[in-house]
């Protein structure tokens, strides 16, 4: 018995070191991963929050007052008082800050970090400061981080669903056999492309039911715009899934390209926090994600009551990802593993 386990053992280790793409992936994924995020979020004096100040000028004079020279601390300049007020209420920003007098600030009562940045403000305002209310209702965090929570097992569904099966059916020969058919690689996608579609909406609609029942989450848009918004969304990724599983022929190796566009694409996102006060070309490089997209229509219908023309630029971004994705994995699909 220990003789046959012995031989199954080895054999195995033998195929995953002599498949030099996943032997490789395995080993630059986490480095690459590691360089990118010390790159991204490193550096000793990384902001922990992000302050909006109130002023015309896009850049901050911090000599004006000792608050802007406080650690540890993001301060963004916000020419639209409403704007201000949306994204403290939308956890964007923890704390909106007017210098001019009279000097005010306001902060949401439901962020755990406006509260700590409230406190710092006070004690750099000893002779006081005037505090003014988040006009509108105050979001909670459980209701901005749904849309990220249910954006991010959607991405997940959609990539490794499609691509691990892709994959698995390619190794076994099974696309081998349906290459006799008149089956052609675009009816092959569309067709795994409508089913994924048909199980990742179903799980959505439950998981987002059932948050609703029990956390009386926040909608103030359209259920029917926020339902044409996960259904592009989730083509979007599927078709992605396709594109990066239209000629791998190892599962060792799909895993590890899905991973190095899943955790990008988590971290950046904004899934489980606002990059409001990240650098400009982090959020340009967000920007190429489609989770990005959703999560950005998703929260401008669910928290702000946005319709279908006010998220109708990140619809078209995602209508024409899917098509590039959808397109360019049909043209490189592979019926056979050789």
């Amino acid at each position: 018995m220990f003789a046959r386990i012995l031989a199954i053992f080895r054999a195995r280790n033998l195929e995953f070191l002599r498949d030099r793409g996943s032997l490789s992936w395995n080993i630059i994924l986490p480095i690459v991963l590691m360089f990118g995020l010390s790159f991204i979020f490193g550096g000793t004096d990384r902001p922990q929050f992000t302050v909006g100040v109130l002023q015309q000028d896009e850049a901050i004079d911090r000599d004006v007052h000792p608050f802007l020279q406080t650690r540890y601390m993001q301060f963004v300049a916000v020419d639209d008082a409403e704007d201000g007020f949306r994204k403290v209420g939308r956890h964007q920003l923890d704390l909106l800050l007017r210098l001019e007098p009279p000097a005010t600030y306001w902060v949401n009562p439901d962020s755990p970090k406006g509260y700590y940045a409230e406190l710092a403000l006070l004690q750099a305002f000893p002779e006081g400061i005037a505090k003014g209310q988040v006009r509108g209702d105050a979001v909670r965090y459980v209701d901005w981080v749904l849309p990220g929570i249910l954006g991010m097992n959607m991405m997940f569904s959609c990539l490794f669903g499609v691509g691990y099966v892709v994959v698995r059916y390619r190794k076994n020969g099974f696309l081998k056999r349906l290459r006799a058919t008149p089956l052609r690689p675009i009816e092959f996608v569309i067709a795994q492309v409508a089913s994924r579609l048909v199980l990742i909406m179903s799980i959505t609609t439950f998981v987002y039911a059932g948050t609703k029942f029990f956390l009386d989450t926040r909608m103030d848009g359209s259920y029917l715009a926020l339902l044409v918004v996960a259904l592009l969304g989730s083509i979007a990724l599927v078709s992605m899934g396709l594109l990066v599983a239209a000629r791998v022929t190892s599962e060792e190796l799909a895993g590890g390209l899905l991973n190095m566009v899943t955790w990008p694409m988590m971290l950046l996102s904004g899934v489980w926090f606002s990059l409001e006060a990240a650098d400009e070309w982090v959020r340009q490089v967000a920007n190429v994600f489609p989770l990005t997209h959703i999560l950005g229509a998703a929260r401008a219908i669910m928290l702000d009551g946005a319709g279908l023309a006010d998220v109708a630029p990140q619809l078209l971004v995602l209508c024409a990802m899917s098509a590039f994705f959808l397109g360019l994995g049909a043209a490189l699909f592979r019926w056979r593993a050789n």
